[in-house]
């Protein structure tokens, strides 16, 4: 047996050179196509230089083999041919042999035409039907669309000679996916819808739309003026993106689906948790006042902040706790004053469940007791006086000025506004407070805030919107080991307005879970390597930042974000509320309604109106309210 491998050794080597002459020259060909005009995914090239190898050892081992066995075979079945003198039989296997001669000749002149057509079109149209059922698989020619969406303050904070055509983001899709947009529609958020309006009225849709209403998307749907995905979301959509979506229960999606057909995809709106009380921790330490530990010690501490008149300069007034006049905010707003509403048991402009039945949070009793709260809050001067006449970005500046040193803030607002505030002035120490306990179990989401992704009626690649979703907030986030410049964005306080598609999808707690990560790894109880890419973007930026190898804003903005504002949350052991949906997803409040609630909450805050107005604007509201139902069914 030794000896039967010894001989064939030279053999061996032998076919493995002539496998390789075989196959190299295909390979390189088909690299350099790959590194210049037909980029595909690094996923792809490695299955393709795998194959290669496989190749190589498989023709290397079939000619060595038809050398040592088949060869003799052959040779020794024509010596007996020949010794036989059976004409008949010499004759017959020529015969054969010639007409597989002739058989592979003709084949190889007769379906060249054919050869071409399956090479040139087929091969062309099964590159196409691969990329339109795969998350990751890249078109063979570069695809452009047109995209609608709203556009962010300051150029999305995107660095110096990146646009919304050319960014990480853009440049990250066309080398996985080979795709282009083109932003031919864009507006400000503040004036975003009453631009979509326009679009739907003249039916001049891009092929992509990002939208923040859902009476548009109904509108839309109603005018069929664009796609069906249910379709491109199960074939073309990755399976991390169809979990996220799962974690938030049935009702997310089901709130797009119209007569059974998914006709958008939604944002999902991430539990970002309850506001923190942001309060001046310099401004503490100078008064020698004890940190707070409950609401009524931080408001207590913002009386001193006014009383000692903090902030303020010569002939100016103090600015006590800062306040937007909306009082309840979404997900992308601060200033709001949800945990005074919490504290009561409230729920402003939610629908919630109360004792079995669905009602509107913004005229119960308990809203009515937090307004009273208020109005105290106001009379004490805790409450910033000038609340009603400040637009929001006076708000802003107020904070950046350094004349407030207190306001009502979710996680992330180290990044906005605070990052700001770090970069002019190091010595303004803000420190988040976690002071009340949130019951949300009975509140409804009511999809009013929602944004969502919606394709042009006939638009050729539907299935293009969830290869985005899949790369932007699965591949590159879980997978790509070359996604440094897109996920170093979220360390940079690059807006989210900035990627295509003004969305974010990912799991319901993932805030949560991103931290608890982070601290796993320095606390030594999991491997650095194990964060995923969007993780290990906060870890090195926080890293830097407490190691002092950074003064740099950003490092300090993933510091107090990631670890210190959401850190608080989880100490104080905060707990995620399951999901939970209207069945009828119509409960939107029409416009004048919310006018009507945001001017009379206002006036009872500021004492313009008694307390006992609240009775009336509840009775006002049920009243509208019927008749606004009445009109819709005429």
């Amino acid at each position: 047996m030794d000896a039967i491998l010894k001989a064939s050794l030279p053999k061996l080597r032998e076919k493995l050179l002539e496998a390789l002459q075989a196959v190299l020259p295909i390979v390189a060909i088909v690299l350099v196509l790959c590194f210049t005009i037909a980029p595909v995914s690094p996923s792809i090239l490695l299955c393709f230089l795998l194959g290669a190898v496989l190749i190589v050892v498989g023709i290397m081992f079939f000619t060595l083999g038809a050398e040592m066995s088949m060869t003799p075979m052959g040779e020794r079945v024509g010596a007996v041919l020949t010794r036989s003198r059976k004409l008949p039989v010499i004759l017959g296997c020529m015969i054969s042999l010639s007409g597989c001669g002739m058989s592979d000749q003709s084949a190889q002149k007769q379906p060249t035409k054919q050869k071409s057509e399956i090479t040139e079109e087929n091969v062309r149209t099964g590159s196409w039907e691969n990329a339109a059922q795969s998350p990751y698989g890249a078109y063979p020619e570069l695809v452009t669309y047109t995209l609608g969406q709203m556009s962010g303050a300051n150029n999305s904070n995107l660095p110096d000679g990146n646009t919304y055509e050319d960014n990480a983001y853009t440049r990250y899709l066309k080398k996985i996916l080979n795709i282009q947009n083109e932003n031919v529609y864009m507006e400000s958020e503040d004036r975003y819808d009453e631009f979509v309006n326009i679009l739907i009225k003249d039916q001049t849709l891009p092929d992509v739309l990002v939208i923040s209403d859902r009476a548009m998307l109904k509108e839309l749907v109603e005018n069929d003026l664009v796609e069906d995905l249910t379709e491109v979301y199960e074939s073309c959509t990755s399976k991390r993106i169809k979990e996220m979506f799962k974690s938030y229960g049935s009702g997310l999606l089901e709130s797009v689906k119209f007569d059974g057909k998914l006709m958008a995809i939604p944002e999902t709106v991430i539990d970002h948790g309850p506001r923190l009380m942001w309060l001046r921790k310099d401004w503490i330490d100078e008064l020698g006042l004890e940190e707070p530990e409950t609401l009524e010690d931080a408001f207590d501490i913002v009386e001193a902040f006014v009383q000692n008149r903090m902030g303020t300069a010569e002939g100016e007034e103090p600015v006590g706790l800062v306040c937007d006049t909306d009082l309840v905010g979404s997900t992308s707003s601060s200033y709001s004053v949800e945990p005074v509403f919490d504290k009561f048991g409230a729920s402003p402009r939610k629908w919630i469940n109360q004792r079995g039945e669905i009602v509107y949070g913004s005229v119960t009793e308990e809203t009515k007791n937090a307004l009273s709260y208020l109005h105290e809050l106001y009379e004490r001067g805790v409450l910033d006086q000038n609340f009603a006449l400040r637009a929001q970005n006076n708000l802003r500046d107020l904070v950046l000025n350094g004349r407030c040193g207190a306001f009502f803030g979710l996680w992330w607002t180290p990044n906005n506004p605070l990052m700001d505030v770090y970069a002019t002035d190091k010595d303004a120490e803000w420190m988040p407070y976690y002071l009340q306990e949130v019951d949300w179990q009975n509140v409804y989401a009511s999809f009013s805030d929602s944004k969502y992704v919606v394709v042009r009626k006939g638009y050729e690649h539907p299935e293009i919107v969830m290869k985005i979703i899949s790369v932007l907030f699965d591949y590159s986030r879980y997978t790509a080991k070359d996604a440094d410049e897109v996920n170093g964005y979220f360390a940079l306080n690059v807006d989210p307005t900035a990627r295509p598609l003004v969305i974010n999808v990912d799991y319901n707690e993932a805030t949560f879970q991103v931290t608890k990560d982070i601290l796993a790894v320095m606390s030594g109880q999991r491997e650095e390597n194990t964060l995923s890419e969007i993780a290990k973007s906060y870890y090195d930026a926080a890293e830097k930042y407490i190691q002092g190898k950074s003064e740099m804003a950003e490092d300090w903005a993933a510091y107090e974000s990631r670890l210190v504002a959401v850190g608080r949350l989880l100490d104080g052991n905060y707990r995620s509320a399951k999901s939970r949906y209207l069945d009828d997803t119509d409960g939107e409040v029409p416009k004048s309604l919310q006018q009507l609630e945001k001017d009379s909450f206002i006036q009872i805050i500021m004492g313009v109106k008694p307390v006992s107005y609240f009775d009336e604007f509840v009775e006002t509201w049920y009243v509208e309210t019927v008749v606004g139902l009445h009109r819709k069914d005429m």
